[in-house]
């Protein structure tokens, strides 16, 4: 067997957006044994090959199909046993082709039958099937043409209807040349229809309202940059906020067939206009869509609708406090998280192997605790134990261990749950060890959530940079958690000039004190201890916003220029446990993949 020929490269983006003149097409055409591609063989494959009008190249082989050819497709292609019984077999043939057909655009008459002859031919030789852009004629004539002109879109109308130079005549080669007559005629009608790019004829190929189709001059002025696209109603209303690597190819699929979501064709036909915000790179428009989302609450936005309602585990401010879940996050707090429950169940948790009170008794600075609460292990508080009441400075130190675990000066709790588990599993009682597992790994993720957004949100300022994709630099100028300027310098360009200009011209963030107010700027807090008190954790940071900044931060060649604090995590803190929990959750999904495995060899 032949080696498996190279896999050719996939078009990349810009290659779709080339006009039609540079790309290189590959017209193909088959013969077989018959119409099942599993079942029947290939007797003939000719292929040309065309750009910009012109011919470059032709292939034309018959093919060994192994077996004898059927005297009814004998009767139709002309091609006998005897013509092929000294033909190279497919597996000598199709390495060949392929590279004939490499980096180009596969167009066939009904590609469905030609591909997947073709494909079925690559599985049988062990040969990966490349990614191959494919075009049928068929589909572009029944797309372009009017059935009056075209009552059928057979290869022979066609070329009749065209006045093709070849006539196709059921031989590889003939038809191949015949489609590409047909293709040509085909992209001369779409071109006056403001079709010229690959992209574009790939997008009228599917079916799409005229009124949805009209609405394509919205696009038309957008540039081809990354940034955030808001679609505005008849009111002047933000209907839709989206982010783009490229704005003129994003929002113009809301005007093909590539755009299959009723709700977006329902937004679609509402629009009157598209605005746009060029931005330097990805993060910007990430961090700007969802500032848009909060100013707005666009209707037809699923996603993140209302982005700055999240729920907080607090501390409560009280002589012997306990958890509080809210809205508002306060210094001792842990989140965001999505839902109450969640927070609810991350609360019990924390409560329990911290020994932190859930009863809702209020009780005076003078007052003592544990006077009508059971201990945990009968279903009371987790601060009661059995015939003694607790002092208000001797249930200081429990609040402490909670204060230090969310701030990652202590760890403790968390060796608690795993020597729990430790225990269970060496019981045998491996179902409440999963149970104490998971719990785990839920308290160690919502832990490492909120000491990661908070290391970036003391920072007064930090400079971060990457390589840019088309080169040189992206910069991101970041200021306690927040984007404060974004920028980039081109290949080529000094770098250094523009983040001083950056900075300087960054946007002035200032933290959010408990009291509700705003620090002096002459007075911008430093890192000490008494005024870290003062701040909640991620001093008034939008969380989405600090958290698409830390996972760009986490990108590999990401680079900090200079920063004003340091950035790093606490040492005690939940991330030296990542390894432990990946390991912790390998373990569960391998748990769930044998449940699923017994409950479908049951069924």
């Amino acid at each position: 067997m032949s080696p498996p020929a190279p896999r050719p490269a996939q078009l990349a983006f810009d290659d779709l957006d080339t006009p039609l003149y540079d790309i290189t097409f590959v017209v193909v055409d088959l013969e077989t044994t018959g119409t099942s591609p599993e079942g029947d063989a290939i007797t003939e494959i000719g292929a040309v090959k065309v750009r910009g009008g012109e011919v470059l190249g032709e292939f034309a082989t018959l093919v060994d199909p192994g077996r004898a050819i059927p005297p009814q497709i004998m009767q139709i292609t002309g091609i006998t046993t005897a013509m092929v019984c000294t033909a190279p077999r497919i597996e000598a043939v199709l390495p060949g082709f392929l590279e004939f057909a490499a980096g180009s655009v596969l167009v066939a008459h009904n590609a469905r039958f030609d591909i997947g002859f073709l494909k079925a031919a690559t599985a049988r030789c062990a040969t990966a099937w490349p990614g191959f852009q494919v075009l049928c004629t068929v589909q572009l004539a029944r797309r372009i043409l009017p059935r009056d002109e075209a009552p059928t879109v057979r290869l022979s109308a066609l070329a009749e209807l065209f006045g093709a130079q070849t006539r196709p005549t059921h031989r590889a080669l003939d038809d191949a040349r015949a489609t590409v007559d047909v293709l040509h005629a085909l992209i001369g009608r779409v071109g006056n229809l403001g079709v010229h790019s690959l992209t574009e004829l790939a997008d009228y190929l599917p079916a799409v309202t005229k009124r949805q189709r009209s609405k394509r001059f919205l696009a038309a002025d957008l540039p081809a940059v990354p940034g955030v696209y808001l679609f505005r109603g008849p009111s002047d209303e933000v209907l839709y906020v989206g982010t783009a690597v490229n704005l003129r190819r994003r929002v113009r699929t809301y005007f093909t067939g590539s755009e299959t979501r009723p709700r977006m064709r329902e937004m679609v036909a509402l629009a009157t206009r598209v605005e746009h915000v060029p931005c330097a790179h990805g993060l910007e428009a990430g961090v700007r869509e969802l500032r848009l989302l909060v100013a707005h609450t666009p209707p037809y936005n699923r996603r993140s609708k209302f982005p700055q309602r999240a729920w907080w585990i607090t501390l409560t401010e009280e002589p012997f406090p306990r958890f509080a879940i809210t809205r508002t996050p306060t210094r001792d707090t842990l989140g965001p998280f999505g839902s109450r429950a969640a927070a609810t169940e991350i609360a019990a948790t924390l409560a329990e192997y911290c020994g932190l009170r859930t009863c809702t008794t209020r009780i005076p600075r003078t007052g003592r605790h544990g006077a009508h609460c059971p201990p945990a292990t009968v279903g009371g508080c987790p601060a009661g134990r059995s015939g003694i009441l607790t002092a208000a400075t001797e249930y200081a130190p429990t609040a402490q261990s909670v204060r230090d675990l969310f701030d990652g000066r202590s760890d403790l709790p968390l060796h608690a749950m795993r020597e729990r588990l430790e225990t269970c599993s060496d019981a045998e009682n491996f179902e409440v060890a999963a149970r104490v597992r998971d719990r785990t790994v839920a308290v160690v993720r919502a832990l490492r959530r909120t000491q990661r957004l908070a290391a970036l949100a003391r920072i007064a300022e930090l400079v971060a940079a990457r390589r840019g994709e088309a080169g040189g630099w992206d910069f991101a100028v970041i200021r306690y958690g927040r984007l404060a300027a974004a920028g980039s310098a081109a290949r080529g360009v000094p770098p250094m000039p523009v983040v001083d200009g950056l900075v300087a011209a960054a946007e002035t963030v200032v933290p959010t004190r408990l009291d509700g107010t705003s620090t002096p700027a002459a007075t911008l807090p430093g890192t000490d201890s008494a005024d870290e008190r003062s701040h909640p954790p991620l001093r008034g940071a939008p969380p989405e916003e600090t958290a698409l900044i830390v996972t760009w931060l986490a990108q590999p060649g990401t680079r900090i220029v200079r920063t004003s604090d340091g950035y790093a995590e606490p040492r005690l803190g939940a991330g030296p446990w990542l390894t432990w929990v990946e390991r912790a959750e390998t373990a569960a999904r391998t748990e769930s993949a044998g449940r699923d495995y017994l409950t479908g060899t049951e069924s």
